[in-house]
């Protein structure tokens, strides 16, 4: 690290853009949330001129001058200063080899894909939506091509949400989780004791349920002093500003598990958020590593401490005292196996833990199809309930509950889906770190003391930002790399004994 003001051009340029990328991401959380129908076009030239104004200051000639005096071949990964160098310079090379029109032309059409698919999703009319998925398909297999690659196209993608994972690694990951869960779903199906998956279908006032998510989310630590809960038709979490963390559920009225499971979650992200080093937003120091830790965040708070009997031996007497009509014939113990009902369903965010990762194995084998160029867009939906018929023995009634389910297609996520599994797998191997070092954990958390836990992920992954790869991160916690073995065993622990398969 040769020269410090060069750094400091660097990082002042970095935090610069950061503030149009804020700016940005107010306008697509806007859209999402409170713009009304008509401002699609409008808003759709908006987000491509800041999306280029952007790609500009990204691969501005002095921007690359600046970090080459910095010799960023030479400078570590570990340190804040030398993370930014390193990421800085990566990025900047990545972001250089997409010519501004792909990059304007991806953002106009994914603003505009997101409108069409919400309005195909409502219509379950896959035929209005195709048109726009072929063309954001183009511009992806474009964007690989011009990222390059070195054995396929998808992994140009998928490296762009988890720096460094290849479909090689990925793909027996996913292999071994399929062969373990695919059994371990039958046995749960067959089992003669089964949950008693009615009670989260009782009556649940919104009004009630967006209070006790608030509350709840709170009481785990998510600070509503630099952050909201809101709502949208797909629960998502984005940060407008090193204070200003935006989390967002929907609710139904008839289950509870959605609202408040995906308020959980996206509170997790939050927490992942909220505990970067603000002082260093928009600098690769102050941001996450990769998708899949950020989704370990958020599958640890939803799953691992929100569906444990510990959990709710603490909020079960204030969900009683919240939804007095529906819960107040019904046992810890009924609710508790209620809202870890095991059961093939549609879709993927309602999805039960043992089975959510097949939903993923799904996306990812049909999504690399289309990358590839085996599969055409037009006959995913056959695809998607081919895939579905095999692999969890449901085939979804209608293309809404189906192939239109998810908004990341739409978006241009491609690549993103494997993240969700690959979060999963860094998660159970955290929390075995996290009970060795915290003690009894389950008491902890009966106690609703989560501030051990919260702070324990705070020093061992949030404060780091970018500074470890994931695979680097998993191995300094846990002492060895990412493995499919953790989660399965925590799964059979947690479900076998409640399907009485012990």
């Amino acid at each position: 690290m040769s020269d410090t003001s060069a750094y400091a051009r660097v990082r002042e340029r970095l935090q610069q853009t950061a503030l149009l990328e804020s700016a940005l991401a107010v306008l697509e959380w806007d859209e999402r949330t409170m713009m009304p129908p008509e401002a699609g076009g409008y808003r759709a030239e908006q987000i491509r001129h800041l999306a280029g104004l952007i790609h500009e200051r990204r691969t501005a000639k002095e921007l690359g001058e600046w970090l080459e005096e910095l010799e960023p071949e030479s400078v570590g990964r570990h340190s804040p200063e030398g993370c930014d160098i390193y990421w800085a310079w990566r990025d900047y090379q990545r972001h250089c080899r997409l010519p501004q029109r792909l990059v304007e032309e991806l953002a106009e059409a994914t603003v505009l894909g997101q409108q069409a698919w919400a309005e195909a999703r409502k219509r379950n009319d896959f035929a209005a939506f195709l048109p726009h998925l072929e063309k954001i398909l183009r511009l992806k297999r474009e964007q690989a091509e011009a990222w390059g690659y070195d054995e396929e196209p998808y992994d140009a993608l998928l490296d762009e949400y988890e720096p460094g994972a290849r479909c090689r690694d990925v793909a027996p990951l996913l292999a071994e989780l399929q062969s373990e869960l695919t059994p371990l779903v039958e046995a749960i199906t067959s089992a003669p004791r089964q949950a008693p998956f009615e009670i989260l279908q009782r009556c649940y006032p919104v009004a009630v349920q967006r209070e006790f998510a608030r509350e709840t989310t709170r009481r785990i630590g998510f600070d509503y002093s630099r952050g909201r809960l809101d709502e949208t038709d797909h629960p998502f979490c984005t940060s407008l500003g090193p204070d200003d963390c935006r989390i967002l559920t929907r609710y139904d009225e008839r289950y509870f598990s959605g609202g408040f499971f995906g308020a959980l979650h996206e509170a997790g992200h939050g927490l992942y958020d909220q505990g970067l080093p603000k002082e260093r937003f928009g600098l690769p120091s102050g941001t996450y590593v990769s998708l899949g830790i950020h989704e370990s965040q958020s599958r640890l708070w939803e799953n691992s401490v929100g569906r444990s009997l510990a959990f709710w031996k603490w909020r079960f007497e204030a969900a009683q005292e919240a939804f007095p009509e529906a819960l107040r014939d019904v046992s810890l113990a009924d609710f508790h196996f209620a809202v870890n009902h095991v059961r093939p369903s549609w879709i993927r965010v309602e999805a039960d833990e043992v089975t959510y990762n097949l939903h993923i194995v799904i996306r990812f084998e049909l999504e690399r199809a289309l990358v590839q160029g085996e599969l055409a867009p037009a006959d995913l939906p056959g695809a998607w309930n081919e895939a579905y018929e095999r692999l969890l023995g449901i085939r979804p009634e209608d293309d809404r509950v189906g192939v239109l389910q998810d908004i990341h297609w739409s978006a241009g996520l491609i690549g993103y889906f494997p993240t969700y599994t690959l979060g999963n797998l860094y998660a159970a191997q955290f929390l075995e770190a996290a009970s060795t070092a915290l003690g009894n954990l389950e008491e902890l958390v009966a106690r609703g003391e989560f501030e051990p836990l919260l702070e324990w992920l705070r020093r061992n992954i949030h404060v780091y930002g970018r500074r470890y790869l994931p695979g680097e991160l998993v191995q300094r916690i846990s002492g060895r790399p990412l493995e499919s073995r953790p989660l399965i065993t925590y799964l059979r622990r947690r479900f076998e004994p409640l399907y009485g398969l012990e």
